[in-house]
């Protein structure tokens, strides 16, 4: 699975319709909305926003598009289908279309908003997805420059740190990683 580490952006113009995307990476529906709404208020006479996203969540990977009142099937769904086809998660792709006054058919709308959706997912830089995961532990001051050291080679990060007798930490550490990390300090935290 790829994530977008940075948002993409494409316009092309197809028989006299403007087709203007966006590819950006997103953490939740409520970040989705918010894009989406500033996305729409960036083109505020734009005939139809047309729009597909997949999240992975705790329930697994949530899929959904939206056609914006074009035919059914030929914007939304292109879009989600190439956000699949390239197994993203995490990620929306919205595109714009200011409408010319020429009808482009189902079949010339579906490769129009697909068309604009790859553009801007081309133009986006990705990588591969790591499940991170938190996990809160008790460590000696001694053990400090090692756990920090050993974070970084893992890409781990600390979340919180507390100072009492002993240290109080949350990591958060790539779930393939955490069992070894924690194994390698003794610890066990979940």
């Amino acid at each position: 699975m790829l994530i977008i580490t940075q948002a993409g952006f494409a316009e092309q113009t197809i028989t006299k319709s403007r087709f203007i995307s966006m590819a950006m990476p997103v953490a939740d529906e409520r970040e989705i909305g918010a894009a989406l709404r500033a996305f729409a208020s960036q083109h505020p006479t734009a005939h139809h926003l047309a729009y597909g996203f997949r999240l992975k969540t705790e329930q697994g990977i949530v899929p959904r598009f939206s056609d914006a009142g074009e035919p059914s099937g030929t914007a939304g769904m292109p879009v989600l289908k190439l956000i699949e086809g390239r197994d993203l998660i995490n990620v929306c792709v919205a595109v714009i279309r200011y409408y010319g006054g020429v009808n482009l058919g189902t079949g010339g709308l579906a490769r129009a908003y697909g068309g604009t959706a790859k553009l801007a997912l081309d133009a986006a830089k990705t990588s591969t997805f790591v499940e991170m995961r938190a996990y809160s532990l008790t460590i000696t001051y001694k053990q400090m420059d090692m756990i920090t050291s050993s974070l970084a080679k893992c890409n781990g990060s600390i979340i919180s740190k507390a100072f009492n007798e002993q240290i109080d930490l949350v990591l958060s550490l790539p779930v393939d990683e955490a069992t070894n990390f924690l194994n390698r300090f003794k610890l066990y935290g979940g």
